[in-house]
């Protein structure tokens, strides 16, 4: 039997799946470096690699899960010497409003409090 209060807590559930859904898609720590890095325009992997901070082994995996769901392109350029650019989607390129609010809303309410970069 649904009760009243369980019927609000599904309904509150199912408001907040597209929410948790974005956030397993983009909300790791190198998943936010990369997009708002490449949110900047097209990068090489080594570019990348010293920008994020990130090692080789778990840039390239971030590079592969952002490819897999649609946020980061890849281009390979077969010239001496071959290199590969990254570069956001149109997908990618529609989170930078959302990167926008969250730099405003840490911007009133992260002062003074330590943030890693």
């Amino acid at each position: 039997m649904v009760t009243p209060q369980s019927q609000n807590s599904i309904e509150r559930q199912e408001e907040a799946c597209p929410v948790v859904a974005s956030i397993e898609q983009i909300g790791s720590q190198w998943r936010l470096a990369v997009l708002h890095t490449l949110l900047e325009g097209e990068h090489r992997f080594n570019e990348l690699k010293r920008e994020t901070g990130a090692n080789a082994r778990t840039l390239s995996r971030v590079l592969d899960d952002l490819g897999e769901t649609g946020f980061v392109e890849r281009r390979l350029e077969e010239d001496a010497p071959i290199a590969t650019y990254y570069s956001l989607t149109e997908k990618g390129e529609s989170l930078e409003p959302v990167f926008e609010e969250i730099s405003c809303w840490a911007d009133s309410w992260l002062e003074g409090e330590a943030v890693d970069a």
